[in-house]
């Protein structure tokens, strides 16, 4: 039984052609990068927590109050949000801007305030804590803003891309070589 979704062959039937391929459609958000290990196992753990919450809702909802029970309901579907902002967050690009995505904040730069994207030799937060170390940061400079202003868009430190210096290179490049052609456009 042959499994066409398994293998590389798939993209070499004729059938295949027909079809319009993710990144043909430009108005759509996409990240040019994984989430890292950091970050997936840090959601990972809190969904794990989550599930261990629900568990303890349910035993309370048949044995103990109902108010009790929805509060550790609540609590487990805050952390579920929580664990998918924490997956979402990162660099998005389209034919529309720039958007990087914080756990709280996200912010869209379109492509006619963008001068530069730029990679940069500077110091930068370790996984987002306040201790810095000497790395490499991807810049947004923009024309109603002075760079200092904005926070880093990736660094080799932060949860997607510590100790995995090739893949902050292959998305540094990505989104560097998207800004040009981007801004042209």
């Amino acid at each position: 039984m042959p499994l066409p979704f398994l293998t590389a062959d798939r993209a070499f039937d004729e059938a295949a052609d027909d079809l319009a391929l993710p990144f043909d459609d430009l108005d759509r958000w996409r990240r040019p990068y994984r989430p890292g290990p950091w970050r997936v196992g840090a959601a990972a753990l809190v969904l794990l927590l989550a599930s261990y919450v629900l568990v303890a809702a349910v035993i309370i909802a048949v044995a103990g109050t109902l108010a009790a029970a929805v509060g550790c309901l609540s609590g487990a579907l805050v952390a579920i949000v929580a664990a998918l902002r924490l997956l979402r967050m990162g660099v998005w690009v389209s034919a529309r801007g720039l958007r990087r995505v914080g756990f709280f904040v996200t912010s869209t730069a379109p492509w006619q305030q963008v001068v530069a994207v730029r990679t940069v030799q500077q110091p930068v937060r370790w996984l987002g804590l306040p201790r810095t170390v000497q790395g490499q940061a991807l810049v947004l400079v923009r024309q109603d803003r002075s760079p200092e202003d904005l926070p880093p868009l990736l660094t080799t430190h932060n949860a997607d891309f510590l100790a995995r210096s090739e893949a902050f290179e292959r998305a540094a490049d990505t989104i560097e070589v998207w800004a040009d052609e981007y801004r042209r456009g």
